[in-house]
């Protein structure tokens, strides 16, 4: 006995045909609408797979999905996979932490980097995270991280100039050509 695609109502085939000649839709939603498609227009599994360039129990697999569940059959089902390593509680937690100021908290520097991010997430909230992967979640979030900051640009410390005193002494002057 031949498998065939059931009977579409006209919204289905609608959206069938739609998906199948889509440009835009994900790949593997096309190819699976293809399969319905074609088999709804009376082709047999193994003209399917030679179409497709598939292997026919890739063919039935769709049909029998689609057949039972409709246009949701053709959607990825959720795999298993390694869990989160990180809750969505403790990520947050990073991200606001580092957009908060360290000295609201106390703490005796002005501005945080990744070990200081680190080493007050594991001491003070008992979050474990290396810093490789806070610059992850920071990026992730579209947030850049400074390096470090060079003599480009405004200084911290406003007094900078008065703090560093005159140009070394020991640098000769130009004399003047007339």
């Amino acid at each position: 006995m031949a498998l065939h695609v059931r009977e579409l109502t006209a919204a289905e085939q609608e959206s069938i045909r739609r998906l199948a000649h889509s440009r835009t839709e994900p790949a593997r939603l096309v190819e699976r609408a293809r399969i319905v498609w074609l088999s709804s227009q009376g082709q047999r599994v193994p003209a399917i797979a030679t179409a497709l360039r598939l292997t026919p129990a890739t063919i039935r697999q769709w049909l029998k999905r689609f057949n039972a569940a409709g246009l949701e059959g053709l959607q990825d089902q959720p795999r298993a996979g390694r869990p989160p390593t990180y809750t969505a509680e403790e990520v947050g937690e990073v991200i606001a932490l580092s957009l908060t100021d360290p000295r609201s908290l106390g703490l005796p520097f002005a501005s945080w980097t990744l070990d200081r991010l680190a080493a007050y997430l594991t001491e003070a909230k008992g979050i474990g995270i290396k810093r490789t992967r806070i610059d992850e979640l920071l990026l992730a979030e579209g947030l850049r991280w400074r390096s470090q900051e060079t003599w480009f640009g405004e200084r911290v410390d406003p007094a900078f100039a008065e703090k560093r005193g005159p140009s070394s002494r020991s640098t000769p002057r130009l004399r003047r050509v007339v």
